[in-house]
């Protein structure tokens, strides 16, 4: 191994292609700029089990070896880490294989479709700490996301009172959920929209605003389109100081919404679209201020003003700070991120056991909706994977073993 990680890719789909393309610097397509390549990291092989894509991928990067089987490639030296961009399912069971013989792993969002398979995938990387183990969280390297987290974990505007996310940007027509018969279905995907498009947002809202203790949750499953699986969901959270929380997210909202609003007792965070935020921290008198001092201070006329004017009446100051992340980075910084974890032992942004928490979000949604009732987060377990199980065989599929 030099100065460079080689990365085998484990299935060569949407986001397996697109990461060969940003490990070799190639064109994803005409007129679209091609990704920078991340400086310690290089492409080292591919591998599927479809004949046709393995083609595809010999006449594009001639020069790298192609696997039918994972475990051939692994084993082949071709590759110093591997990346799973396969189906839910086979996230942890790929991953074990990798750590158990040695090979660093990046495993793709979501870690996996129940907590419980996560976990044996902790207790892997866990006895065999020599190997690295993280997963795909790329919107942990949005810069804005990033200062958000600081200025939260500061303190400086207090504790979070409430949190609201509504994110409706990704529209899916009936075209898209039958491209595949696995797709849109709990035996081969595991669910909807909380296991393909939410998995970033579930773990930023999380890794920003803390792990809730209760989530209350109504999903609808084939909301507007021909599917089996959750495609509509609003979610409530408590949380252990009191303050409460709520994420809204769909597929069938052609005219979508990403709005994260973050209320802290001294002030609020407003994030429209992941790529500008605006700070609000209260002020009285030119010294900063939370709202229970603001509470008991403040006069009807100092109220006039902040309802009346278009400013801020004086009671907060504002700032603003955007990211303007070009295609292809905020993957490439995991890959490089993860590189520089194997070669120098600095700390990964994104380590493989914080897969978890999203997942049990994922899970404890899924159990509330089913049952009707509020549960703890992390919720039963063997539950949530009966309840699972139950929709599975319902459509006809072999159940999944624990």
């Amino acid at each position: 191994m030099d100065n460079k990680i080689r990365y085998g890719i484990i299935g060569y789909g949407a986001q397996g292609s697109a990461y060969c393309n940003i490990l070799t610097g190639t064109v994803a397509y005409p007129g679209f700029p091609a990704a920078e390549i991340p400086p310690h990291c290089t492409l080292g092989a591919v591998c599927d089990i479809d004949p046709t894509k393995r083609e595809t991928v010999k006449a594009k990067f001639p020069d790298y070896p192609v696997y039918e089987d994972y475990r051939d490639m692994i084993a082949s030296g071709s590759c110093d880490a591997v990346i799973t961009t396969v189906p839910h399912y086979l996230h942890h069971e790929m991953a074990i294989y990798a750590i158990e013989h040695g090979m660093n792993v990046i495993v793709e969002k979501p870690a996996g479709v129940r907590a419980s398979d996560v976990q044996k995938m902790i207790d892997c990387s866990a006895a065999h700490p020599e190997v690295a183990f993280g997963v795909m969280f790329n919107q942990r390297t949005n810069q804005l996301y990033q200062q958000i987290k600081a200025i939260v974990a500061s303190g400086e505007l207090g504790q979070i009172r409430r949190s609201n996310w509504i994110i409706n940007t990704w529209w899916r027509p009936d075209s898209y959920y039958q491209q595949s018969d696995w797709r849109a279905t709990w035996g081969g995907e595991g669910g909807g929209v909380l296991v393909n498009q939410a998995p970033h947002q579930l773990d930023l809202w999380q890794w920003i605003c803390g792990v809730p203790c209760e989530v209350t949750s109504l999903n609808l499953n084939g909301c507007h389109r021909d599917i089996a699986v959750e495609n509509d969901v609003t979610i409530v959270t408590r949380y252990p100081n009191g303050a409460t929380g709520s994420f809204i997210t769909c597929t069938h909202d052609a005219i979508g919404t990403d709005r994260l609003e973050i209320d802290l007792d001294g002030g609020k965070i407003v994030v429209e679209n992941s790529r500008k935020a605006t700070i609000y921290r209260m002020m009285k008198d030119g010294q900063r201020v939370d709202e229970d001092y603001m509470n008991a201070h403040i006069s009807m006329m100092e109220l006039a003003m902040l309802t009346s004017s278009n400013g801020s009446g004086g009671l907060y100051e504002t700032e603003e700070i955007e990211n303007q992340d070009a295609w292809g980075v905020q993957h490439g910084t995991v890959m490089e991120n993860f590189a520089q974890h194997i070669l120098t032992g600095s700390p990964l942004l994104a380590p493989g056991a914080d897969g978890i928490m999203g997942v049990r979000l994922a899970n404890a949604s899924q159990l509330s909706a089913w049952t009707g009732k509020t549960v703890p987060l992390p919720c039963d377990e063997a539950e949530y994977n009966a309840e699972l199980n139950k929709l599975i065989a319902a459509e006809g599929k072999f159940p999944l073993r624990d």
